[in-house]
C-alpha cells in the first residue's frame, strides 16, 4: 500500500509499505478515505521530536471499514467511520474513568500513559496517511458515520481530533454562555477552540495569532481577531472588560510558540494567557509541550530542551487561576459533536483549504509547514478522491 513515511527532518516521502492488516481478534480494518496534516505532524516533521524514519504518519483519520476482527461486533464492513488518535483499550483505570487519552494498556512504556497512530512516544502505531489503517479494538475506538459520511468527510474527519481538542480546551477553561473568551492560536485547534467557544454562547471570544488568513477566518465564525504584530492581547482584552481581564482562555499553540519575528519562547502563550485572565479565571492547554526537546537549546534554551518552561507562577497563585492540561480525551466529545454536525448546527470543515491526493503529501507538508497565506488546513485523500 501507498503512505507517507517520515524519512528525517522535513522529509516526507510517498512509498510503497506493507499492507496494513488485521493482527487481532478485536482489530477493524479502514481504508482511508480522509486524513488531515496536523500541526503537531509538523512537530515530528521538523525533527523536534523522537519519531523514528521509517514509520507512517497520521493521526487524524477516518474511512470505510474492509474487514474486521473475529471479536468484533459493533462495526460492520462497509460502515464509514471516524478514529479517535487516541488509541484505548476500554478497559483499563484511565479508560474506565473516560480517559482514553491516557491509556494504560496501549503505551508499551509501563511507567506511561497514552497512545496514538503514527505519533512520536505513544506507541508504535503506524499513521493513516495511508491506503490502509489497523485500528485496534475496532468495537470501542470507531466512531460510526451516518449515510452523508462520504459527502461530508472534510467535517467528519475533524472529529478524529482538532475539534474535540479545541473543545476540550474550552471545557478546561470552562467557557460557559455569555463568557469573556481568549483563545491564543489561530491555527486550526485555535480556531477550533474559538468555534467551540461560539457554539458554547460565550459573549465575546477574541483570537491572538499574527497570520491575517488564519485571523480572516477567526472573524467569519463571529470571533474578535487581535493581531500581535500590531495589538497586545492582554490590553485589547483588559481595555474591553474594565480592566479585569477575561473570564477564561485556551493556549491552542504549544512549546514552539513564537513571535512575529520568529524568534521561539515556549512562555509566550501561556504567560499571555495568565495576564490576559482574570482573577480566578481558568485556562485550558492544548497546544502540544513535550518532557523533552533536544533542539530546544539550539532555537530557545537549555531548560526548554528539558521541556522546563519559565511560568510567571507568581501571577497565575496570586490571581487564583486554574490551569488544565493535556491531549484531549476525543471519545468524550466526538459523538455530540458529530451529532452537531450531522444536525447541521457545526461546519469544522470551514478550515480546510486544500485537499489533495496522498501523493501530493510532502507539497501539503511543505507549504503548511512554513504557513504559506492560504494553507490553513490540508486534508489528504489516500483513495484518489476530493
Amino acid at each position: 500500500m501507498k503512505a507517507a513515511v517520515y524519512e528525517g527532518p522535513r522529509t516526507v516521502t510517498v512509498k510503497d509499505v506493507p499492507d496494513a492488516k488485521i493482527e487481532h481478534p478485536c482489530d477493524i480494518l479502514v481504508k482511508i478515505t480522509a486524513t488531515n496534516i496536523c500541526g503537531s505532524d509538523l512537530h515530528m516533521y521538523e525533527g523536534r521530536t523522537s519519531f523514528e524514519p521509517g514509520r507512517t504518519m497520521g493521526h487524524e483519520n477516518m474511512g470505510q471499514v474492509v474487514e474486521v476482527g473475529s471479536a468484533v461486533r459493533k462495526v460492520k464492513v462497509g460502515q464509514y467511520v471516524v478514529l479517535p488518535f487516541n488509541i484505548a483499550c476500554g478497559f483499563c483505570k484511565q479508560c474506565e474513568r473516560g480517559l482514553t487519552n491516557y491509556c494504560l494498556t496501549m503505551q508499551p512504556v509501563p511507567s506511561w500513559a497514552g497512545a496514538a497512530y503514527g505519533f512520536a512516544d505513544m506507541g508504535p502505531y503506524q499513521g493513516g496517511q495511508a491506503e490502509l489503517l489497523r485500528v485496534p479494538y475496532g468495537d470501542f475506538n470507531a466512531l460510526r458515520l451516518g449515510e452523508d459520511a462520504e459527502e461530508r468527510q472534510t467535517d467528519y474527519v475533524m472529529l478524529s481530533d482538532i475539534f474535540p481538542t479545541g473543545y476540550h480546551a474550552t471545557e478546561m477553561a470552562n467557557v460557559k454562555p455569555g463568557d469573556q473568551t481568549i483563545v491564543y492560536g489561530a491555527g486550526p485547534v485555535g480556531l477550533m477552540a474559538a468555534y467551540s467557544a461560539v457554539l458554547k454562547g460565550a459573549g465575546r471570544v477574541w483570537v491572538a495569532d499574527f497570520h491575517s488568513d488564519r485571523l480572516s477566518l477567526a472573524e467569519k465564525i463571529g470571533a474578535i481577531p487581535i493581531d500581535t504584530r500590531e495589538q497586545v492581547p492582554a490590553e485589547v482584552v483588559k481595555e474591553a472588560t474594565l480592566g479585569l481581564g477575561a473570564d477564561n482562555g485556551c493556549e491552542c499553540v504549544g512549546y514552539q510558540a513564537h513571535d512575529p519575528d520568529g524568534h521561539e519562547d515556549a512562555s509566550l502563550t501561556i504567560n499571555g494567557l495568565v495576564d490576559t485572565v482574570r482573577f480566578t479565571g481558568e485556562i485550558g492547554v492544548v497546544g502540544v509541550f513535550v518532557p523533552e526537546d533536544p533542539k530546544g537549546a539550539e532555537v530557545q534554551n537549555e531548560l526548554e530542551a528539558q521541556g522546563k518552561v519559565p511560568l510567571d507562577f507568581g501571577w497565575l497563585w496570586f490571581k487564583g487561576q486554574k490551569v488544565g492540561t493535556g491531549q484531549s480525551p476525543v471519545k468524550r466529545y466526538n459523538r455530540r459533536l458529530r451529532d452537531l454536525i450531522a444536525g447541521g448546527k457545526a461546519k469544522p470543515s470551514f478550515v480546510v483549504s486544500h485537499e489533495l491526493p496522498l501523493d501530493q503529501a510532502p507539497t501539503g507538508y511543505e507549504h503548511f509547514d512554513r504557513r504559506d497565506n492560504g494553507w490553513t488546513k490540508v486534508v489528504l485523500h489516500p483513495d484518489g478522491a476530493g
